[in-house]
């Protein structure tokens, strides 16, 4: 079940018809008390929200939900007019998966969607190892990851895409090859997510952010070694 947080009624019903064209349940919401209600008696498997509504801000539901052991695995795809990189970096960091700027085309937010349930539906059911570069080490099972011996908190996607770099270190992944591997998207969809989630890892990571390197006209690469 998709539910759509949208208090503009002729977007919440053509979200809605568009989205339920592709067979998935969809229920709607106009404001945050109705979203927690529908939450907290549906099983909700990914929402979209809108940071505009009448009674707060969707940036304040989605720290709630994220931060509640019950409903922080659910994906939110945060939707609003504002196309300001501190909403989006903030959505990021409480924890949002993806994050599209109205106007936007239904189309590709119905891939993102679909990116995101597969990515959550292909986890591999195995015990993976720590992974250890100099002072950075990644707990892959417990997805923990330490600098110095200091935990960093890293939201799901931060460390999803952390993990890809060092697992390809001293190879140039593209913003493609990203958006493709580690987000699930279409090569066709253009974005600065990418930028974005490198900028904030970079910062997260401290005195190890300096490995996440910037190859100019092609992408990211993690370094190959430590010296």
């Amino acid at each position: 079940m998709i539910l759509i947080v949208e208090d503009e009624p002729d977007i919440r019903k053509n979200l809605k018809y568009n989205i339920s064209r592709e067979g998935f349940d969809v229920i709607t919401a106009g404001s945050l008390s109705e979203s927690e209600e529908i939450v907290n008696s549906t099983s909700i498997s990914l929402i979209l929200l809108d940071l505009m509504l009448p009674d707060g801000s969707g940036l304040d539901l989605c720290k709630k939900f994220k931060s509640n052991s019950k409903t922080e695995s659910i994906p939110i795809i945060i939707l609003t007019a504002k196309d300001d990189e501190v909403d989006r970096v903030v959505g990021f960091e409480l924890g949002a998966d993806d994050y599209v700027t109205k106007p936007f085309s239904v189309r590709e937010l119905i891939l993102r969607i679909k990116a995101i349930l597969k990515r959550g539906q292909t986890k591999k059911e195995v015990v993976e190892v720590e992974r250890q570069f100099g002072d950075l080490s990644m707990d892959i099972e417990s997805h923990e990851v330490y600098v110095n011996n200091d935990e960093i908190d890293l939201t799901a996607l931060e460390f999803r895409l952390l993990r890809h770099l060092v697992d390809r270190r001293g190879r140039v992944q593209s913003r493609d090859q990203l958006l493709s591997d580690v987000w699930g998207y279409s090569a066709e969809i253009t974005t600065r997510t990418v930028d974005t989630h490198i900028k904030r890892l970079r910062e997260k990571l401290g005195p190890m952010g300096k490995y996440v390197q910037t190859i100019r006209g092609v992408g990211y690469k993690f370094s190959r070694s430590p010296d």
